[in-house]
């Protein structure tokens, strides 16, 4: 059965939240907004905050930046993951991920289709790792961005979160970069 073991210590996640977007300034960057209230409030730490144009080149450039910073443990960017010309956000993140977590898009599809019903087939969410840090790709939408952490994310970066949980492997991921 799935749930919180409150016995347990709780360990904060280092988290930077992306936003991917031509128009959105830091004044009006609702989904990123959304995304930080819920992480810090989960008691989790902004470790950096940044908005990127739509331009694959560019946020693969801000995600590579990132894996490499050991004080940054996750990412989570909003916005580009549609299906119009200008949404790069999921080829960017393939292009830096080392593996996918296929299966990150189809909880989140889950997860949308009780919010929206089939519209939810139009949002590539994705997840991935890369240098031993977590990758994730969210829609624009604050309401997606507010589902995703809720549904998904927060229970994943609780430690306490019972059978398993993404910060328990943590140490792990980049075990294959230490062999020798």
């Amino acid at each position: 059965m799935s749930g919180t073991d409150e016995s347990m210590e709780f360990i904060p996640v280092r988290i930077a939240v992306l936003t991917v977007s031509d128009t959105r300034q830091p004044d009006d960057d609702r989904s990123g907004d959304a995304l930080v209230t819920r992480l810090e409030a989960a008691g989790h730490t902004l470790a950096d905050r940044a908005i990127c144009r739509d331009d694959r080149a560019a946020i693969a450039g801000k995600l590579t930046e990132w894996c490499e910073n050991p004080r940054i443990d996750a990412v989570i960017s909003t916005g580009g993951t549609g299906l119009t010309g200008r949404d790069v956000t999921v080829e960017a993140h393939r292009d830096v991920y080392e593996k996918e977590i296929e299966a990150f898009g189809t909880v989140f599809t889950m997860v949308s289709m009780k919010k929206i019903g089939t519209s939810a087939v139009q949002s590539r969410a994705c997840g991935g790792v890369a240098k031993g840090t977590y990758l994730f790709a969210l829609p624009g939408s604050p309401g997606a961005c507010k589902d995703a952490w809720d549904e998904i994310l927060c229970h994943q970066f609780d430690y306490r979160h019972r059978p398993c949980n993404f910060v328990e492997i943590m140490p792990r991921l980049d075990e294959h970069l230490r062999r020798k």
